[in-house]
């Protein structure tokens, strides 16, 4: 397909796009094959996505933002109400992995959506990520 049929995306824009796991050309199409696994093109635009390679990018916010979230929750939770430690490890193990799992997917996306941009990536391409 003609990437002239595509409109140019402001940053603000493309950012929304990779946080619905969308295609930044398109708009449309998954990005995800499986659950984190990213497709080889879009199935909407045919854009190519196997020269992103997002490594652990994704994961540092990811840790900051969860890690925030369970500390405080925790230090709210003990100060309130005094639980035995296991109660914490019960309550927050569970959460964690729930933030992870609902968390990663998203800033997988951004991710991707950031390096077509500003082409960070190994394919031959314009610049812009058009």
């Amino acid at each position: 397909m003609s990437t002239t049929l595509f409109r140019e995306r402001t940053t603000g824009n493309l950012i929304a796009i990779g946080l619905r796991c969308r295609c930044p050309r398109c708009g449309k199409g998954k990005i995800f094959e499986r659950f984190l696994k990213f497709a080889d093109t879009c199935p909407a635009c045919g854009l190519g996505f196997a020269g992103h390679d997002v490594g652990d990018g994704p994961v540092v916010p990811a840790m900051l933002l969860i890690g925030t979230i369970i500390v405080a929750a925790a230090i709210y939770v003990e100060f309130t109400f005094e639980p035995p430690v296991w109660v914490h490890a019960v309550l927050w193990t569970p959460m964690v992995f729930a933030l992870v799992l609902a968390v990663l997917p998203p800033l997988k996306g951004l991710s991707l959506a950031l390096q077509h941009r500003y082409r960070s990536t190994e394919e031959p391409g314009q610049l812009g990520g058009t």
